[in-house]
């Protein structure tokens, strides 16, 4: 069980990483930093996308229209910290005390 968790809380920072890439890709894209017709600068930002996106959707139906602000991405690092703190103060050790 305690392998479980620890897989949970590496998919969970892997996740915080892809969010922070999303967030500074984004950046670059609106600041014309970087060229979105690049083919690997694309691809990178599809796939970022495509992996990001399923997480922040549920968020910006939730959140208000900041007009251009999004801040689904700070919402999502929030939630991100929340549950591995969650995981490592109140589910590891009584996984720990059960002895699973």
């Amino acid at each position: 069980m305690l392998a479980l968790i620890q897989v949970i809380l590496i998919v969970l920072d892997i996740l915080w990483w892809l969010v922070i890439a999303s967030a500074v890709l984004s950046w670059l894209y609106a600041f014309n930093i970087v060229n979105p017709r690049n083919q690997f600068v694309g691809a990178i930002g599809e796939f970022l996308y495509r992996i990001t996106e399923p997480v922040y959707r549920p968020i910006r139906r939730i959140l208000p229209n900041f007009g251009g602000i999004d801040l689904s991405p700070l919402v999502v690092l929030l939630l991100i910290v929340f549950l591995q703190q969650f995981i490592l103060i109140y589910v590891a050790p009584a996984v720990m005390r059960a002895g699973i």
